[in-house]
């Protein structure tokens, strides 16, 4: 069998690739090439991906639920393989996997306004052809729930700073933090006003309002092709208020481009194509922006160990949050102006 060792990460190295797999799946491979955390595969039926699933059966079986609703009304989603027992998975020593079309086309650039364009009107068509969709998995249903989600983030910050106050021995992220953790906290005390202030849980009552969010809307998981917006990778799917994804994909799109308003201008007016927003929606948008939460997702990566980085790249990632704090704080009044 062909080494494919050399140069993969460690998830990779934990696939077991088998000719049994594929021939559940009923296809001949030519080839087997790793990219990012999955592998291409070249097939007697065109190009396929092959990923191992990190969650239940329960969670996989939501997310082809999902996206066979979806289907019914937008096809311009990931389609699933099936084995010969007309499962989307298959199952090796415990470990889960699942085989995808490849779908063609080209990543999503957020540097260039025709395919931002083309992603908010595309996400607004996935947005519709999700609505009515619900589930009773409670890690999936996060509607009415962001308030407390809000406070329970101030508590965490606030054991931080508490913990990193009582080391005797301060490393320099330490100290960052503990400079700054006062303007954060206060940060997610004005964006839980704005969200109480708002008709938020009004608007989980609305049925129109809530939808199937991505929740994962990072420029590869967004492919382009004839001028369309195809959408992949619904690992993180949940349903919620479509404000949630758009407040996602918003974040996502401005934060490498100094947050230029003008972006998430393009966003909105392309969204609106297909859709209306009302003025509620947008007041829980703005309330949801506003929370700083690159600052507490790195705060909290470091604090709980969730990543495996070097003092050094948590150090500079949590510098390069504090250095844009200026122009998010500039963004959210120039979306207020907009916008409210």
């Amino acid at each position: 069998m062909l080494d494919l060792s050399a140069g993969r990460d460690r998830e990779l190295l934990e696939y077991d690739l088998n000719a049994e797999m594929f021939e559940e799946f009923q296809l001949k491979v030519y080839n087997i090439v790793p990219v990012r955390k999955a592998y291409l595969l070249s097939t007697d039926k065109g190009d396929k991906v092959l990923k191992k699933v990190n969650y239940t059966i329960g969670e996989f079986n939501y997310i082809i639920s999902a996206i066979n609703y979806i289907k019914k009304n937008f096809d311009r989603i990931v389609d699933f393989a099936k084995t010969k027992d007309n499962k989307e998975y298959y199952i090796k020593n415990g470990e889960l996997y699942c085989i995808m079309d490849m779908i063609d086309g080209r990543e999503c650039e957020f540097s260039n306004p025709v395919d931002v364009s083309i992603a908010s009107q595309g996400l607004s068509k996935l947005h519709k052809a999700s609505e009515g969709f619900r589930t009773e998995l409670p890690t999936k249903n996060n509607c009415g729930t962001f308030i407390e989600s809000f406070m329970r983030k101030k508590d965490e910050m606030l054991f931080f700073k508490k913990i990193s106050n009582l080391y005797e021995v301060k490393t320099e992220f330490d100290n960052i933090f503990i400079k700054n953790a006062d303007y954060y906290i206060n940060k997610i005390d004005e964006s839980l006003e704005r969200l109480k202030l708002s008709q938020y849980y009004k608007l989980c009552s609305e049925e129109d309002k809530i939808v199937l969010c991505h929740h994962d809307l990072a420029h590869h998981n967004i492919i382009i092709n004839n001028e369309e917006a195809y959408f992949i990778d619904f690992d993180y799917s949940i349903v919620d208020l479509r404000v949630h994804d758009l407040c996602n994909f918003i974040s996502k799109a401005v934060k490498n481009f100094d947050y230029d308003i003008s972006k998430a201008v393009l966003i909105l007016d392309n969204y609106c194509k297909e859709t209306s927003l009302k003025k509620n929606e947008l007041e829980v948008l703005y309330a949801l922006l506003s929370f700083p939460n690159d600052f507490y997702t790195i705060t909290r990566d470091y604090y709980s160990r969730r990543k495996d980085w070097g003092e050094k790249t948590f150090f500079n990632r949590l510098n390069n949050k504090i250095s844009v704090e200026e122009s998010r704080v500039e963004f959210l009044d120039e979306f207020k102006n907009n916008f409210l």
